[in-house]
């Protein structure tokens, strides 16, 4: 399984980016995939992930500005990040699980949020 992930980058506070990351391999129709960010020295933390059923689970400090989303058929999942804070600076993990077949990582973008 590889992870693709693309769309980070420099943003000033209150603007809006979005990230994508494809999968590719063997992937299963059954499978959770999520966004997880690390800040500096900080330990990873949830953003948001969304299931292959479209069940969505937000972190609370996310809510009401970031919006996941998914394209099964592409393998493809988004993350659309409004209102943006410098706090939400951090590479940004793009994260495909299988349960016990497996739990994928792609390689992280990095978000700046700064004036």
């Amino acid at each position: 399984v590889q992870l693709q992930a693309s769309g980070g980058g420099l943003v000033q506070p209150g603007g809006s980016l979005r990230l994508s990351c494809a999968a590719s391999g063997s992937i299963f129709s059954t499978n959770v995939m999520g966004w997880y960010r690390q800040a500096p020295g900080k330990q990873r933390e949830l953003v948001a992930t969304i299931t292959s059923g479209f069940r969505i689970n937000y972190a609370d400090s996310v809510k009401g500005r970031f919006v996941i989303s998914r394209d099964n058929a592409k393998n493809t999942v988004y993350l659309q990040m409004n209102s943006l804070k410098p706090e939400d600076t951090a590479v940004y993990y793009c994260n495909l699980n299988r349960g016990l077949s497996g739990n994928y990582w792609g390689k992280g973008t990095q978000v700046t949020v700064s004036s």
